[in-house]
């Protein structure tokens, strides 16, 4: 084979960032071959990637990483590792805290040590800005690649660990690891339990859309392909051994705001709006310094994230079968256990 056309293992590619990854970079990397590695639990969807799913350099591995031979038999032959798999709602976590562990702690460190066995040339590790904890409201700080771990939830927690001993396989056996640290993603194909689609997909079904407290919590987001441009050249250019966070905005806007801003692309008045009970533990602020990547490697988002909202709100009119499979029975039961009946 071409040395110079990549093989990448991407783990949790049917989940919402790993399929909008496994799209942008055939797209865009069209000899390069990547084997997709999921379990396809609740959030997995493999109609995500039916655009490539005939493509020969796409193959599909039904299996979890928490299982050894899988993850052996999968990452033989890859170069390149990058690790999106992850339980990743923070409800969930506080209701289930042990899924979190198993998954984000023991599979990450089983990947680590078959990454080792292979000979893996990079293993990029997807995370997430929670690990750093919470700001107050009036904090005119930021995370960055400096700032200590404070988690404060079990899905951050678990978040915490994997991060931790990623960066330990590189002291210690000289595994060639990055990090991302990266803020709310949004998108296409997200699971309609996050706040932007779950808002969407409610005021298109003449729901109330929840919100949490008194709704000033305060989110940096993402949009999702710009998401994937980053990790793109953490790959390429970025240095090994290190961090980067990635963030999308640049002002604070809180949730309350984002759902107005919904209400209003979608044509309708507030009184869509309802407020429930807060969430334990619920962290008030995160905010992120993308500095480092900007400057080390020339990454910024395209575009807006009114612009970005406006395009992911088009997506979700657009396919509204898409999203409507995922608000099952058991998506409903759920849904009420958090928010109670708000039809």
């Amino acid at each position: 084979m071409d040395k110079s056309r990549k093989r990448i293992l991407v783990t949790g590619g049917a989940g919402f960032i790993g399929s909008n990854f496994i799209l942008y970079w055939l797209k865009k990397y069209p000899n390069d071959k990547i084997i997709n590695l999921d379990s396809l639990t609740y959030a997995g969807n493999l109609e995500n990637l039916r655009l490539i799913e005939r493509n020969l350099n796409y193959s599909f591995v039904k299996g979890n990483i928490c299982d050894l031979d899988i993850v052996e038999k999968s990452m033989q032959g890859v170069d390149t590792v990058v690790h999106f798999a992850a339980e990743s709602h923070v409800d969930r976590s506080i209701k289930k805290p042990s899924d979190f562990i198993l998954t984000n702690v023991v599979g990450t460190q089983i990947l680590l040590d078959a990454a080792l066995r292979n000979d893996v040339k990079r293993f990029h590790h997807i995370s997430t800005d929670e690990v750093y904890g919470s700001l107050e409201l009036r904090d005119t700080n930021k995370f960055n690649e400096r700032t200590n771990y404070n988690p404060r939830s079990p899905y951050s927690a678990s978040k915490a660990g994997s991060d931790h001993l990623v960066k330990a396989y590189y002291e210690t056996y000289g595994l060639p690891i990055t990090i991302s640290n990266c803020s709310n993603n949004f998108g296409p194909y997200q699971f309609p339990e996050k706040m932007i689609p779950l808002a969407i997909t409610n005021v298109i079904e003449d729901k109330k859309v929840p919100v949490y407290g008194d709704g000033l919590y305060v989110r940096d987001w993402l949009y999702v392909e710009d998401h994937c441009r980053a990790i793109d050249l953490i790959l390429q250019k970025g240095k090994v051994g290190e961090t980067y966070c990635i963030g999308g905005l640049t002002d604070d806007i809180n949730n309350l705001t984002v759902a107005r801003k919904i209400l209003k692309i979608l044509g309708k008045d507030e009184n869509m709006l309802e407020f429930v009970k807060d969430r334990p533990g619920h962290d008030r602020k995160y905010a992120i310094d993308w500095s480092k990547i900007k400057s080390e490697l020339g990454w910024g988002p395209l575009h807006s994230f009114d612009e970005w909202l406006e395009k992911t709100v088009e997506w979700y009119r657009n396919n509204e079968r898409w999203w409507k499979r995922l608000k099952t029975k058991e998506f409903q039961k759920y849904y009420e256990e958090l928010y109670g009946d708000l039809d």
